[in-house]
């Protein structure tokens, strides 16, 4: 019996900030949901259930390269922040003079918003920029080059690794810090050279965290607004961009909502897709060759 008011006092007291947070989110995603169905509407159409808001957006050739370009860039921004991240964190995990100063420097980046870090690339790669200047200064080329919202979104996906590497660093380094040393010897001592310890041991039992670090930060990337705004293509718009552009400047709510769905429904299925081809790489086994 005391043991059953405990659980009750334990249950009520989180429930107080569990409850509240369920509630906002809840209601938020209602909202929205019901809002592409024709529901709920801001402005003073009847509300009536209706698919045509989907039809539009779906059909809307915009929409549809929008949606190309937020999974293009955000898959290699993710994709490239853990490549870069990998190497890294092997390096740090030896005892190297100055360790602590050169992690915090890595994870500068965290501190600095969004917004401002990409108003610092343009500045950087701008016509008279550090990097155009310095270019002409070496002779590699004669002129400065427009090099700012490049048409592909080279520059969006370098603010993506600048931003998100610190990030992938703190999960992937965890991770192959605690590899216990014992194991990794071991696998030298059977004959395996640098690049087969990373391939058959470090890199298996790191899949963990490289599938937390490849979900979250496509996440984050496909709904950013900053970096695509301000350092993205002139003529793609990123979903994020759309969805605003959409509810604010054209005040079609209705489709603007479809575009968030559109938005969670692409994270659900690229976190399902990413868990399912992960998750066999990781429990793969094999001699070391």
């Amino acid at each position: 019996m005391k043991n059953l008011k405990n659980d009750v006092k334990a249950w009520l007291l989180l429930g107080s900030g569990l409850g509240t947070i369920l509630l906002l989110m809840g209601s938020t995603f209602y909202i929205v949901v019901a809002q592409s169905f024709g529901l709920h509407n801001i402005n003073n159409a009847e509300p009536h259930f209706t698919l045509e808001f989907w039809q539009t957006v779906l059909a809307d050739t915009t929409f549809q390269k929008s949606l190309f370009y937020s999974i293009k860039v955000s898959l290699l921004g993710a994709l490239l922040s853990i490549i870069v991240s990998y190497p890294i964190a092997m390096w740090l995990r030896k005892p190297i003079p100055g360790k602590v100063t050169i992690t915090t420097i890595l994870r500068a980046p965290m501190l600095v918003p969004g917004l401002v870090a990409a108003f610092l690339f343009i500045n950087m790669i701008s016509y008279h920029g550090i990097l155009n200047e310095t270019l002409v200064w070496l002779g590699i080329w004669s002129e400065p080059k427009s090099l700012q919202n490049d048409d592909f979104g080279w520059g969006v996906v370098i603010l993506q690794m600048w931003k998100n590497i610190p990030f992938a660093l703190i999960l992937i380094g965890g991770a192959v810090n605690g590899l216990k040393n014992d194991l990794l010897d071991a696998a030298a001592n059977l004959g395996s050279n640098a690049w087969q310890r990373f391939r058959y041991v470090i890199f298996p039992m790191t899949l963990g965290a490289v599938q937390v670090s490849f979900i979250l930060i496509f996440i984050g990337a496909l709904g950013d607004f900053a970096f695509y705004t301000i350092a993205g293509p002139r003529n793609t718009y990123s979903l994020a961009r759309l969805m605003q552009m959409t509810a604010y400047q054209f005040e079609q709510w209705n489709q603007s909502a479809v575009i968030a769905m559109m938005i969670m429904l692409t994270s659900a299925f690229f976190t399902i897709l990413i868990s399912v081809i992960i998750r066999p790489l990781a429990t793969k086994r094999g001699d070391i060759k």
